[in-house]
């Protein structure tokens, strides 16, 4: 029997930024290893720029990425849930397991702090594949 594979999704007010920066950076590294959904509690009308051109930076294309709707549906499917700074807005399940980042919003923020945001977030979500696949963490 095959094992399942993880699903992770990452939460932020907007899903602007924060969480597509986690959700790309991870389906990126996972190549298929980890299903992964991001949303936000208040989805704003499009991605950042700054962010668009700091993931554009590493070949990551989010051009044809739109904000979504958090719902109870991409929650309860998770394995994984991680927030960034959407407080209560996020439904609590049992069983699953709750993380949540620390991270500065990147909106209004200058490319050279989206850019720092960016690698925090990788080095997390690095951190996080491994724990899900058992494996080491890669340098880009």
């Amino acid at each position: 029997m095959a094992e399942a594979i993880p699903e992770v999704l990452f939460v932020c007010v907007h899903n602007a930024g924060r969480s597509q920066m986690a959700a790309a950076l991870l389906a990126h590294h996972a190549a298929g290893a980890v299903t992964v959904r991001s949303a936000g509690s208040a989805p704003a009308e499009t991605i950042n720029p700054a962010v668009r051109q700091v993931m554009d930076e590493l070949g990551i294309d989010l051009s044809r990425e739109i904000p979504k709707k958090l719902t109870t549906d991409a929650v309860d499917a998770a394995d994984v849930v991680i927030t960034m700074g959407c407080g209560d807005a996020c439904p609590v399940f049992p069983g699953k397991r709750y993380l949540d980042w620390d991270l500065t919003d990147p909106a209004g923020r200058p490319t050279d702090e989206v850019r720092a945001i960016r690698d925090d977030i990788d080095t997390r979500v690095r951190t996080l594949l491994a724990e899900l696949t058992n494996t080491e963490s890669t340098s880009r």
